[in-house]
């Protein structure tokens, strides 16, 4: 656990952004409900320090996670980037509770777990059995030419989530 933990830090220090990039939107798909079908399970300042992440996770992702710690097939996980308010200085404006004040909604990151996938959906392109892809808060597709799988691999025995222990503790 420690050594995952410590390649994923690494991984964030050396391409801080990748974890809201890339992705491939032809296979994983906007869930236009998502704001009110899905379980809001954390808020946080993202790792690049530039951000807020509001996370949700559809019925499938909280029930694998309460029965054995990971998504089952049809897990969806998604993940608000907002860009947060600002000072003088530029840096974020972070509220009592330690969180950014958020100005905008900059992207939507989407993470879909399935055990069959289109056979044309590039293994490269995935962690496991997550695919990803990045959206425009109108649920357009989001231009971005980095990898969501690149970042996220290093986490296999958390399930691919940077959000992990978040989630099982909500479920839990």
């Amino acid at each position: 656990m420690k050594n995952t933990l410590r390649a994923a830090l690494t991984a964030l220090a050396i391409v801080p952004v990748c974890v809201a990039a890339g992705g491939d939107p032809d296979y994983v798909k906007y869930p236009a409900d998502y704001a009110k079908t899905f379980t809001q399970y954390a808020t946080i300042n993202r790792a690049n320090q530039t951000q807020l992440a509001k996370l949700y996770a559809n019925e499938a992702a909280v029930a694998g996670f309460k029965r054995d710690s990971k998504g089952d097939p049809g897990a969806v996980v998604v993940m608000e980037i907002y860009t947060p308010k600002k000072d003088t200085d530029g840096k974020p404006i972070a509220g009592s509770d330690g969180l950014f004040e958020i100005d905008t909604l900059a992207a939507i990151g989407v993470m879909e777990k399935r055990a069959d996938w289109d056979a044309a959906f590039p293994t490269e392109h995935r962690s496991g059995d997550w695919g990803f892809a990045l959206y425009n808060p109108d649920g357009s597709v989001k231009s971005n030419e980095l990898s969501c799988a690149q970042c996220h691999t290093p986490l296999q025995g958390q399930d691919y989530l940077f959000t992990y222990q978040k989630l099982i503790d909500f479920v839990k």
